[in-house]
């Protein structure tokens, strides 16, 4: 069912929005990787996940969304599976790690803004960095996210980084690759602009 809605997806946003991808060669041939991507809407969602298909992208996301009809069946056969962000469990880390240790590949959107969400997001994917010992990709996307924008055929672009190892341990460890991964982040997003304007 994946590769099938992962195709029908991919046709969709060939059709109008079809993203511009860099450095794709950044993610791991081999082995399970943390894909760490800004966030500001659902389409960049979609092109992530078509980033690298027919390899699937398993999204960490929260919980209400498995809850909305139609929307929680779509997303459940996108790979994605559920989190509670209010009151995280050991599922928060324990789902991740396994599929990591099987060698997938997990997507996590940690906030780009500081708030105090996006600074929880980014130290949980360090923290499963940490204990899971895969690599961190992160990945950037400047583009439409809504369907207007979508249908009005504007482009998109995703571009990822270099991998990193989170090979620091504890707390102080988990805050200074928080750090380093907010750092990359917003410099991938500066890469996009520039490549953006560069275009114009």
């Amino acid at each position: 069912m994946y590769k099938f809605i992962g195709k029908f997806v991919k046709w969709f946003l060939g059709l109008f929005n079809k993203a511009e991808v860099f450095n794709k060669h950044n993610i791991p041939a081999e082995g399970g990787c943390i894909i760490a991507c800004t966030h500001t809407g659902w389409i960049d969602i979609l092109n992530l996940g078509v980033s690298i298909y027919p390899t699937p992208i398993h999204f960490m996301a929260k919980k209400q969304l498995f809850e909305i009809k139609g929307l929680g069946w779509f997303i459940k056969k996108m790979k994605a599976f559920p989190v509670d962000r209010e009151n995280p469990g050991p599922s928060v880390i324990k789902i991740p790690r396994q599929l990591l240790k099987e060698g997938k590949i997990v997507g996590i959107f940690p906030s780009g803004t500081r708030n105090a969400e996006g600074d929880s997001l980014k130290q949980g994917t360090i923290t499963i960095a940490q204990l899971s010992k895969a690599p961190v990709v992160p990945a950037a996307y400047i583009g439409p996210n809504t369907p207007k924008d979508v249908f009005r055929r504007q482009k998109g672009y995703l571009i990822f980084g270099e991998p990193f190892y989170v090979t620091a341990k504890g707390k102080e460890g988990r805050e200074e690759y928080t750090h380093l991964l907010e750092k990359a982040l917003m410099d991938l997003q500066q890469q996009l602009k520039e490549k953006i304007a560069a275009e114009k």
